[in-house]
């Protein structure tokens, strides 16, 4: 027993020495990578690059660029993970595609940025939300941008994305964030277990309980009523045209 617990000790405090270490490889590599692809547009120190100011990316590039400084991990990891960086243009908007990077790059990254300073990624928990208060929220702060099937939608100057492909993770570090044109919505504003109950809403919108059969891509009763009523029509109008034929004969 005694030797069980002295391997215990032993591996604890190789892990506490080793993950300083491991974390600061981590971080170097994302700031190599950061240096490869991001320096242009967000500049040497990270602090962003002004496309008429002094500042200037690699090798003088006029980036337009925001700072970095402060977003911490969790804005990094929303923008690669979904694929919002890197831009071709830095005056289109962001919109969701494959990660340009790897997996262990986009941690490398996400390392680095979040060792400038700013909030961590978030880890929610939509099982612990309520399903009836997610409705309302969402209701509340998010459909009028993304619809109520979460299908998004076209707002001024922008789109907002639909959320079948977002994670939890990802809405929560947009709600948190505010990518875009999107508020930013702060726990003083939105709690957490007040988020929770969103995603869980958001989650149900990509599985709907489809009681009338056939939705016709979820577009609500009164489009899909009026559907079904012209094809209804049209069969009623076939029927009574092929009768009338046949009266004539």
């Amino acid at each position: 027993m005694k030797r069980l617990g002295l391997l215990a000790v032993l591996v604890q405090v190789t892990v506490c020495y080793l993950a300083p270490a491991a974390r600061a490889d981590l971080v170097m590599r994302g700031k190599a990578l950061y240096q490869q692809g991001c320096i242009s547009c967000h500049g040497r120190g990270a602090n962003g690059v002004q496309p008429y100011g002094p500042a200037r990316g690699a090798n003088g590039v006029r980036g337009a660029g925001p700072s970095l400084v402060g977003v911490g991990a969790l804005a990094a990891d929303l923008y690669l993970s979904a694929g919002y960086m890197p831009l071709r243009d830095p005056t289109q908007q962001p919109l969701r595609h494959e990660p340009f990077y790897s997996p262990d790059d986009i941690r490398a990254l996400v390392a680095y940025i979040g060792s400038l300073g700013g909030p961590p990624i978030p880890h929610p928990h939509p099982e612990r939300g309520s399903l009836s208060q997610g409705l309302r929220l969402y209701t509340e702060n998010c459909a009028g941008c993304h619809q109520m099937d979460a299908q998004g939608g076209l707002v001024t100057g922008g789109i907002a994305p639909e959320l079948r492909n977002a994670t939890s993770m990802q809405i929560a570090e947009a709600v948190r964030a505010g990518p875009y044109y999107m508020p930013r919505f702060p726990a003083d504003q939105l709690s957490d277990r007040e988020l929770d109950s969103i995603i869980r809403y958001v989650q149900l919108t990509k599985h709907p309980v489809d009681r009338g059969g056939w939705a016709i891509g979820h577009l609500g009763p009164i489009p899909e009523g009026l559907v079904a009523w012209l094809m209804a029509g049209t069969v009623l109008v076939a029927l009574a045209r092929i009768i009338g034929e046949r009266e004539k004969e």
